[in-house]
């Protein structure tokens, strides 16, 4: 842990002394992510200028929802970030300099390609839960506090399993699927309630791409513990599930792997 520990801490100062180096570049990367994020929250509440709840959800509670997807997401996305794997890693045989390296090839690759100015898609996160909290006047508990980090723990390793599984994909085929696109594009209807989606599309998104769990139903365990507060809590177990089974392929894959061009 030490070991990594230094890794990960001498990464962040490299990326800032390199980013900050041209900071307009740095800054407009941020503020292009937090106008992306601007624009998710417009729609939210332009739909809301013309009904009054979705599903049952008001507007409140639909942007807590949103609000807790930003931070899971912001806080994955900031050291996972291989969209281009197979072209870069498997395709030009840049993948035979990480295992040359003494940390370990999954965490070997998300440091080199971390993003750490998703973070302020993390911290907008925040405070859209504070605001939405303090509008919709929620208690809270002691506990409270460790159970929202236990979730959004769960909630990252939901990402991590299933973009690691299908990102090891790259191994077993030198040409790209472009299944990450798709999975971008269904991980969204995770900041959404579950119950506004037709049972086949809900049952997707609980079971089998559990994006449900990355969103609505950890964020559901504020709004309404009564009725999802014991379900909302399976989170961390889902997550350890799918990351386990994400792992398992990655080293697989890994093992299968004979250079470039193979």
């Amino acid at each position: 842990m030490r070991f990594y520990g230094g890794l990960v801490f001498d990464y962040l100062k490299n990326y800032m002394k390199t980013r900050l180096t041209y900071r307009s570049d740095f800054w407009i990367e941020v503020l292009s992510d937090l106008l992306f994020n601007g624009l998710n929250l417009f729609f939210i509440l332009v739909v809301f200028g013309h009904t009054a709840a979705i599903g049952g959800w008001n507007e409140q509670q639909i942007l807590f929802i949103y609000g807790y997807f930003m931070v899971p997401y912001g806080l994955f996305i900031t050291f996972f970030n291989l969209w281009g794997f197979s072209e870069k890693y498997i395709v030009k045989g840049e993948m035979d300099r990480i295992l040359t390296r003494p940390a370990h090839n999954l965490v070997q690759l998300m440091l080199e390609n971390m993003d750490p100015s998703s973070l302020f898609s993390a911290l907008v996160g925040l405070l859209i839960m504070g605001y939405s909290w303090t509008q919709l006047d929620l208690g809270m508990m002691w506990y409270d506090p460790l159970v929202f980090v236990l979730l959004v723990l769960g909630s990252m390793m939901i990402y991590g399993g299933i973009y690691i599984f299908f990102t090891a994909l790259s191994f077993f085929s030198d040409s790209p699927t472009g299944i990450t696109a798709l999975l971008w594009n269904l991980q969204n209807y995770g900041r959404y309630p579950m119950t506004i989606y037709n049972r086949g599309l809900s049952l997707l998104l609980t079971w089998v791409l559990p994006f449900g769990f990355v969103g609505f139903y950890p964020a559901a365990y504020f709004l309404d513990r009564e009725n999802w507060g014991a379900f909302a809590l399976l989170t961390p177990v889902v997550g350890a599930v799918f990351l386990t089974i994400g792992l398992s392929v990655w080293n697989y894959g890994v093992k299968r792997y004979r250079g470039a061009g193979s």
